[in-house]
């Protein structure tokens, strides 16, 4: 979708190049150092080398395998190792007007202590957040507590186990638990999606969920990947079931992150993809409800979770055409910790909702996490080089500024 450029006040509106704004918090020293870890990782067979050899390094527990992530890629994308950790990481970001939504980084776990241990640090996570008003989100991912085997399982319907039916059971109710807690404590959930093969009993457990408790306030967010082709439409439906119903639909938008690995499933097992066909119908797709849920925002509290700077964009450029309070508490913007900095504090410099998606964990149990962080990074075409141009920019600015002073 086009965006009218000579609709947008220049005086009051974020500029996404401004560097000076965006790495204000960042010394020269650091700078430096975003410029070293970006410019490897514009490596893709560097980053592939390290994704195979770096999980398994860390978990042998080789000679400085632990210091060198830690030092790297933990320290840019991850906020802590723990919740305590964080708070440094979360102060700074809240100096600039930036919020924080705290996501337990841990990833690819099947065992039930693992489930467990993850409901725990949702509870652990949502009392922090109740205490410190610069963490109005706590973020989740339903695979975090239950098996994709199960997951699978419920979709497509087949028959479980008593075993089986008993842990299902046993997961919604530590659903709604996390999400009555977030309630009472009035802190918001965000609910991540994930791969189309086990998301329908997701989106079905959401929907229960805001159907409980966001009769009075948005407190949980459904999570739409808009990459696929029936996304816009289910978004539809389900504002006008919440509309009908009378509660608020919490919707996060995202592009998606598993498109290669949707593709060759539908490949292999011989039924249509269900992304879009390229990424042109993608960017309208998001576009399309990106537009809807801000022209809807009274009813509708929605999150555009984008590094897409056109997005950002249109989505700022319709708050102000409808002369919506930049900082209404429907409508949110989001980034990833330690990534499209020019985005995130730009937004929040011209007074509108944005935080940083900030993960923490113990370094072995956030391995996968930055592996992926990695290797999305690297087959995003030109983000790399995106953010390495405009490190080297804000840097060329600051040796200018020295040299004329």
């Amino acid at each position: 979708m086009n965006i009218n450029q000579d609709t947008i006040d220049k005086r009051t509106f974020p500029d996404f190049k401004d560097t000076a704004i965006a790495f204000s918090h960042l010394s020269d020293g650091e700078l430096q150092e975003r410029v070293l870890l970006f410019s490897l990782m514009n490596k893709p067979w560097l980053v592939d080398l390290g994704s195979s050899l770096g999980l398994k390094a860390v978990k042998w527990n080789l000679p400085f395998a632990r210091s060198i992530v830690k030092a790297t890629l933990f320290k840019q994308f991850v906020g802590g190792n723990s919740l305590l950790n964080s708070v440094p990481s979360i102060e700074k970001l809240a100096e600039h007007q930036i919020a924080t939504i705290l996501d337990y980084g841990v990833e690819a776990t099947e065992s039930e202590d693992d489930f467990n241990a993850t409901f725990r640090e949702n509870l652990r996570a949502i009392e922090f957040a109740s205490s410190n008003a610069n963490v109005p989100v706590v973020s989740t991912k339903l695979s975090g507590l239950a098996s994709n085997a199960l997951l699978e399982k419920i979709q497509t319907k087949a028959s479980l186990t008593e075993k089986e039916a008993q842990q299902w059971l046993t997961i919604q109710k530590i659903v709604e638990a996390i999400c009555y807690s977030a309630h009472e404590k009035k802190v918001a959930i965000f609910i991540d999606a994930e791969e189309s093969w086990i998301q329908d009993p997701i989106d079905e457990m959401v929907m229960k969920m805001m159907q409980l408790f966001n009769k009075d306030r948005c407190i949980v967010y459904n999570t739409y990947q808009m990459y696929r082709h029936d996304r816009l439409e289910m978004l539809k439906s389900h504002a006008q079931k919440a509309r009908e119903e009378g509660w608020i639909l919490g919707a996060k938008i995202v592009r998606g992150a598993y498109m290669e690995k949707e593709r060759a499933r539908a490949k292999s097992l011989n039924y249509p993809s269900p992304i879009h066909k390229d990424k042109a119908s993608t960017d309208d797709s998001y576009n399309q409800a990106l537009l809807f849920l801000v022209d809807h925002y009274k009813e509708i509290a929605s999150c555009n979770a984008t590094h897409n700077t056109q997005s950002c964009i249109l989505m700022a450029n319709r708050i102000d055409e409808l002369g919506a309070d930049r900082n209404h508490p429907h409508l949110n913007f989001s980034q990833l910790y330690g990534m499209s900095d020019t985005i995130t504090y730009n937004l929040a410099a011209c007074g509108y909702n944005v935080a940083k998606y900030v993960p923490y964990g113990k370094v072995e149990q956030v391995i996968p996490y930055l592996i992926r962080r990695a290797e999305e990074n690297t087959a995003v075409t030109g983000e790399m080089s995106r953010e390495l141009e405009l490190f080297h920019q804000e840097l060329n600015r600051r040796k200018q500024l020295s040299s004329n002073s």
